[in-house]
């Protein structure tokens, strides 16, 4: 072999370097300064999530809270909704109920003119047709008031009933001053009825097709707390009666024949029928020693008077004292209107100073009317000792 193939030869083998063994490698990963531990790359920290899903995490939160946000924004604008609805309704109930107050008063000023003792029908008429005017003015009032859109049909209802009250008034005004020398107290009774069952129709309206529809759409609504205002022109049930009508202008009729202030040929006057203690029922007698009232919380006495004349009387006051010492205990009532032969109970009620085991007396007494010659029945005084409930 030649010098030159012994220098190849050598060349080789000196570029030529064995694998390592697998042992080799072990010990020298292991081994190596500062290098990564066995088994692979990088390794995070236990209880750390992977690094891809802590953005995914943050991304449901804001999502979450988005939601949240969404949720109670339509809460606070349902509720918004709401509470502008509740307003809106109790704003439009509290105009239209202040219109139907103003028009109940104007009713209570009418039972007023025509109990009025001594009152000719020209002043009676003047005194309607005023009236009348007044409720016109309401009838102006509600006309101005806007409803909410489900109360249109209502409120139309409402100024109906208004309307028919102004009818009402003008027309027994007018019948007044047109009958006002009339001899047929019957046929005028009836005019006046006629009229007068147009001031009844009125309450018939504003309850059957105002308040009661107006409450139900309420209730419909949701809306609570919200109450429909009542209008009651009249509330004696004989208003619309021909016979109601014909004893008030006999009665005026009557006075106008005799100037307003004297006295005709009818027979005038009130009796005191009877005193009843409640809620016993007790009836007192005038003539006893002693009556026995059990005092409750609830002590009421009930008192009767009756029209013992002719002629339709009003505005009579009865006053009922318990006379004892060292302030005797006053209360008084007032029949408004009662007719020849009708009786009217009172009752007083009010009773908790009353003194027990001590004799006293209850003393009632009705006012004589107008020319009313006979008096001695218009009171009377009870002997009476109050007593504890058993």
């Amino acid at each position: 072999m030649s010098e030159r193939e012994r220098d190849i030869e050598f060349d080789f083998f000196e570029d030529f370097e064995p694998a390592p063994s697998v042992e080799d490698e072990r010990t020298r990963i292991v081994r190596r300064p500062g290098g990564p531990p066995s088994g692979g790359g990088p390794r995070r920290p236990v209880g750390q999530p992977p690094a891809g899903l802590t953005p995914l995490l943050r991304l449901a939160g804001l999502i979450a809270f988005a939601i949240l946000v969404i949720v109670l924004l339509v809460f606070w604008v349902k509720s918004c909704q709401s509470s502008g609805k509740t307003h809106a309704y109790a704003s439009y109930l509290q105009k239209i109920g202040d219109v139907g107050a103003d028009s109940q008063r104007i009713g209570k000023d009418v039972q007023t003119a025509l109990t009025t003792p001594a009152l000719k029908i020209t002043d009676l008429s003047q005194k309607l047709a005023g009236l009348a005017q007044q409720q016109q003015q309401d009838v102006a009032r509600a006309q101005g008031i806007t409803p909410p859109g489900t109360l249109r049909s209502e409120q139309a209802s409402a100024v109906e009933a208004l309307e028919f009250r102004v009818s009402g008034l003008q027309g027994l005004a007018d019948t007044f001053r047109t009958n006002a020398t009339s001899k047929d107290s019957t046929g005028t009774g009836v005019l006046l009825a006629e009229q007068a069952q147009r001031l009844t129709t009125s309450d018939n309206i504003w309850d059957d097709l105002f308040k009661t529809p107006a409450t139900e759409e309420l209730n419909r609504q949701g809306i609570h707390g919200v109450t429909v205002p009542d209008s009651a022109f009249s509330t004696d049930p004989n208003f619309s009666a021909p016979a109601y009508w014909q004893q008030i202008f006999e009665r005026l009729a009557g006075s106008a024949a005799t100037g307003g202030g004297g006295c005709g040929a009818e027979r005038h006057g009130t009796q005191l029928v009877s005193v009843k203690a409640l809620p016993s029922g007790k009836v007192l007698d005038p003539n006893a020693a002693d009556n026995t009232v059990t005092a409750t919380t609830d002590l009421a006495f009930a008192v009767t008077v009756e029209d013992a004349g002719d002629a339709q009387e009003v505005s009579i006051p009865v006053t009922l004292t318990i006379q004892q010492q060292p302030t005797p205990i006053v209360r008084t009532l007032k029949i408004d209107q009662i007719n020849p032969g009708e009786q009217q109970t009172l009752t007083f009620k009010n009773f908790t100073e009353v003194q027990f085991a001590t004799k006293t007396q209850v003393k009632v007494d009705v006012k004589p009317v107008a020319c009313e010659t006979f008096t001695q029945n218009n009171s009377a005084v009870y002997q009476v000792i109050f007593t504890l409930a058993p």
